[in-house]
């Protein structure tokens, strides 16, 4: 076993499937690296590939890697990209594959070795199955990373939002903050639902991202509050 190693960073989780975890990650690459700060995007557990520039590759994580400054491979980023878009456990099985915790664990502190901040994508929402006896929140609690919940912003979403919080916090994690992200443009009384948001989660607002039309790193990073994300990452400890 390597000796502890002490590393900055997050994970970011969401409220459900498709609701702006990549963006949101990638943003705040874009925002840590500042400075000349050395940045690293993993995406550990990714489901759904692309031919992308020749290679067959998950989009988020194309996404992650350009967002990082430290020059990383494919899978560096995403050490399990599986082919279907389906729950990753049964993309696993369909390739008669098994996802490796420990595995997982070690790439991710290979990663944290090579970078000051550390971004960490999880799939799905907070709670995904990822073999028959772990899922997505003991990856997480495997990393102990503080958490960024990215909400989408449509109807449901204080539920799920409130849901999420209280499972982060009952696998021992700090929620340090998290990002309303705008994926429902005509969603009826949004701001109402911000402020409630602000009122009853446990954790700060890093930003209010609208939905955008062409939503790069730069675009999010400017609705997000600088002060607020650089706040977020703090020492943490791998055991790998």
């Amino acid at each position: 076993m390597n000796a502890p190693l002490l590393a900055r960073g997050c994970f970011v989780t969401g409220t459900d499937t498709e609701v702006g975890k990549t963006k949101v990650s990638a943003a705040l690459l874009h925002l840590l690296s500042a400075n000349g700060a050395r940045t690293a995007g993993c995406k550990p557990v990714a489901a759904g590939l692309a031919t992308i520039h020749g290679r067959r590759v998950n989009e988020d994580v194309h996404a992650l890697r350009a967002a990082s400054t430290v020059a990383l491979t494919d899978a560096e980023v995403g050490p399990c990209q599986l082919e279907d878009a389906c729950a990753p456990h049964i993309a696993a099985h369909r390739e008669c594959r098994t996802i490796d915790r420990r595995g997982l664990r070690r790439a991710v502190s290979d990663l944290a070795r090579r970078a000051d901040w550390l971004v960490v994508e999880g799939v799905g929402g907070f709670r995904v199955p990822l073999g028959a006896d772990w899922d997505s929140a003991d990856l997480a609690h495997d990393l102990g990373l503080p958490v960024v919940m990215v909400v989408g912003m449509r109807l449901g979403c204080l539920n799920h939002a409130l849901l999420t919080a209280d499972a982060v916090g009952a696998c021992g994690l700090h929620l340090a903050g998290w990002v309303a992200n705008g994926i429902d443009a005509a969603m009826a009384h949004a701001d109402a639902n911000i402020a409630t948001l602000r009122e009853h989660l446990p954790a700060p607002c890093l930003g209010v991202v609208p939905r955008l039309a062409h939503p790069t790193p730069a675009a999010v990073a400017a609705h997000l509050d600088v002060a607020a994300v650089r706040a977020v990452p703090r020492p943490c400890l791998f055991l790998e």
